[in-house]
């Protein structure tokens, strides 16, 4: 929360759009456990692993990740859970409350199916599964949401490009079908910076929504790689873009939306500080970009937390959150007649906090 009560209650009503936003990620302690206890899934004993003692104890743990590999491994493990349509639509779920409590009109979320297929957990089971929690968002709460399929970097190409054929054949892609676009996130350095560039140029040439992760521990190239080998779209976390002006210069022209994630940088060891992360810079340079939870229940905090980290550290304006909002609208995979109604929300909000 926020120190100052009105710009809380402020930032707590901007509406807000979440494009950067892992669903296995948005698996609680107190889910884990639960869903564990139900599907009779063996977690890590607590003799060895006092850490899955309780939910307090892997709370604690989640304040201590040394890396991004190091979060990974208890993602992983967190992820096998999860077996049966009511799981995934319970996470999902889990995710649309806090959420909607926090101000958000629209949500593009991703999820990871290679990891669940090779579990033995059929692609149907988690698609059906997450596509039920996202209309039951729509349903109950009003809010528009894109689901979006991630491919894992840790896994081979050919692995991904089984899944993309797989969701294709099934229509999934189509108007009015479960997918809205594809991603790609897990370790950044050490796989091929386009090693699912194939796959994006199918996706391209069929109309399909991109984006990457690009830029969060890995250096400005892997940023240009996601921008010329995937023709992404849109940039996931993108943060060393400031070690490149030319770059830079580039994503503003292009308009390209990044997707960034400052809990999560502080807690992955990308910065020491919030005060760290470019939104500032980002800002007076004009580089476009909407602020993201990533994998909240690991990182404490879900998308409100992230913008009162911002707003505590960078003292923001009215005007520099109504630019955020707007942007974040522009960048959104949502119909026209959305963004005008979503557009029409911020204005009215800030007149109303200006009055």
């Amino acid at each position: 929360m926020c120190k100052d009560s009105k710009i809380h209650s402020f930032l707590q009503q901007l509406p807000k759009c979440e494009h950067h936003v892992h669903l296995e990620g948005c698996l609680t302690p107190e889910l884990m456990f639960s869903l564990a206890a139900r599907n009779g899934v063996t977690l890590p004993d607590p003799d060895t692993r006092p850490e899955f003692s309780s939910a307090e104890a892997l709370y604690e743990r989640y304040e201590h990740f040394t890396s991004l590999d190091d979060f990974l491994s208890y993602y992983f493990i967190g992820m096998s859970v999860l077996k049966q349509k009511d799981d995934y639509e319970a996470l999902a779920w889990e995710y649309f409350q806090k959420a909607h409590a926090d101000g958000v009109h629209h949500a593009e979320v991703f999820f990871d199916p290679q990891e669940h297929i090779n579990r033995g957990v059929p692609y149907e089971t988690v698609v059906m599964g997450f596509k039920a929690g996202c209309q039951r968002a729509e349903r109950e709460y009003g809010m528009t949401t894109k689901l979006i399929l991630c491919f894992v970097k840790h896994l081979p190409a050919s692995d991904a490009s089984k899944v993309f054929d797989l969701a294709w054949e099934r229509g999934d892609f189509e108007l009015g079908g479960a997918l809205h676009g594809i991603g790609a996130s897990s370790s950044e350095v050490g796989p091929p910076k386009d090693m699912f560039k194939e796959i994006y140029a199918t996706a391209h040439s069929k109309g399909v929504q991109r984006t990457a992760h690009a830029g969060e521990e890995g250096d400005p190239s892997y940023i240009i790689a996601a921008l010329d080998a995937y023709k992404s779209q849109r940039i996931d976390h993108g943060i060393r873009l400031i070690d490149s002006p030319s770059l830079m210069e580039r994503v503003v022209q292009e308009e390209i939306l990044l997707t960034v994630c400052p809990v999560s940088n502080i807690k992955l060891r990308c910065f020491d500080h919030i005060s760290q992360v470019p939104i500032r810079m980002f800002l007076d340079a004009g580089v476009k970009f909407s602020i993201n939870s990533d994998d909240p229940a690991y990182f404490g905090g879900f998308i409100l937390h992230n913008y009162c980290a911002v707003q505590e550290a960078f003292g923001l304006s009215v005007t520099e959150w109504r630019t955020i909002a707007l942007n974040s609208i522009q960048g959104s995979w949502v119909e026209q007649d959305r963004k005008l109604e979503m557009e029409n929300r911020v204005h009215e909000h800030i007149q109303k906090h200006q009055a």
